[in-house]
């Protein structure tokens, strides 16, 4: 509990550089891109390569049942509550966000970031190899996702404060994943394939659209490299 405690309070602190990258505009933004395109080759690899696969061996019953609960949760909450979120910088043009919508996008991001924690803590319990896998692809869109959420805020009309106070409560979510399955630990067996769902869902509709949106093939190479570096890891390390 300890070590996935640390490592939660890292991948949650992740998310607040985010959030200050995005007010210090001063910042090189698309250096993000590259995190985003590393981070979803190795979530994707993650989940589709451990986390399914673990999920199901656990609960050969269920397992499958709640990675697909996981992906519908999240695909539900952003084309309800948060339907203008995407990564990177909010940049509408002349469209004004409604003041409620940072809010709502928060709300919707908060949920990401639980089952992050809950993805941390899940990987320890069942072995430490699959949760320093499963830390690593997570952190690797922290920033970027901090680094949205504070945008979102500035682009509905909020304080820069307000901007950074939004990541803060993205990592206060992360952590509040890793605390639930720490201090319950039998609960992993819903919370991995429920995470792998998220992760999923994270991976390829969130963040795979964002290297997409980039012309060249440089983006999709540092895809491949994000899922080529766990493949790596994965046998060095098996779990």
């Amino acid at each position: 509990m300890l070590l996935s405690l640390i490592l939660g309070t890292l991948a949650a602190v992740a998310d607040i550089f985010g959030g200050v990258i995005l007010v210090r505009r001063n910042w090189p933004h698309h250096y993000l891109r590259y995190f985003i395109a590393l981070g979803a080759g190795f979530m994707m690899a993650v989940a589709m390569l451990d986390m399914v696969p673990e999920s199901i061996r656990f609960s050969p019953l269920w397992g499958a049942a709640l990675v697909l609960a996981g992906y519908c949760i999240i695909h539900l909450l952003e084309h309800t509550i948060t339907p203008h979120f995407h990564f990177g910088e909010e940049t509408h043009g002349h469209e004004l966000l409604h003041a409620h919508t940072g809010w709502s996008i928060l709300c919707g991001l908060a949920a990401h970031s639980f089952f992050d924690g809950v993805a941390i803590a899940s990987g320890f319990v069942l072995s430490k190899t699959l949760g320093w896998l499963i830390f690593v692809a997570i952190f690797l869109h922290k920033v970027p996702e901090g680094f949205t959420m504070a945008s979102v805020m500035v682009a509905s009309g909020r304080s820069r404060r307000a901007a950074v106070s939004s990541a803060v409560g993205l990592a206060a979510a992360t952590i509040a994943g890793v605390l639930i399955i720490g201090l319950l630990p039998h609960w992993v067996l819903a919370g991995l394939p429920l995470s792998a769902g998220v992760a999923i869902y994270v991976a390829a509709t969130d963040l795979v659209p964002e290297v997409n949106r980039e012309p060249g093939i440089r983006m999709a190479l540092v895809f491949f490299l994000g899922v080529g570096i766990f493949v790596l890891v994965r046998l060095l390390a098996p779990v």
